[in-house]
């Protein structure tokens, strides 16, 4: 019997420049009327587009769509909340990871200053 699949985790996403929006949709697991709307929410998505107005995405768009879609589906955000964490959030944490990074680097000269003394 074949055991069920795990559904939680996301497909890996295949070593290429663009995407159309069948794939992305796929690999995202949005429908592509979600991802057309998503666009005009979410001006940070602005996929290429070429002949007959198809959209080609990105690696880093594909990579920000799964990021919107746990914002909203698995972290219950409004699109307007999901759009300022977008902004405004990712600053946040780089800030928080550099302070961080600070007080590490100044504990490990105190240290070696110890160790000169």
């Amino acid at each position: 019997m074949l055991e069920p699949s795990n559904n939680n985790e996301p497909p890996l996403i295949p070593d290429k420049r663009y995407f159309t929006i069948g794939e992305v949709s796929e690999l995202c697991n949005v429908k592509p009327h979600v991802l057309r709307y998503w666009e005009q929410e979410f001006t940070e998505l602005s996929p290429v587009k070429r002949r007959g107005n198809r959209r080609y995405y990105q690696r880093h768009e594909v990579l920000m769509i799964r990021q919107i879609r746990a914002l909203l589906y698995e972290q219950g955000y409004t699109i307007g909340g999901a759009r300022a964490h977008l902004l405004n959030g990712n600053n946040k944490d780089d800030a928080s990871r550099t302070k961080q990074l600070i007080h590490q680097m100044i504990a490990e000269l105190e240290d070696i200053l110890l160790i000169l003394k």
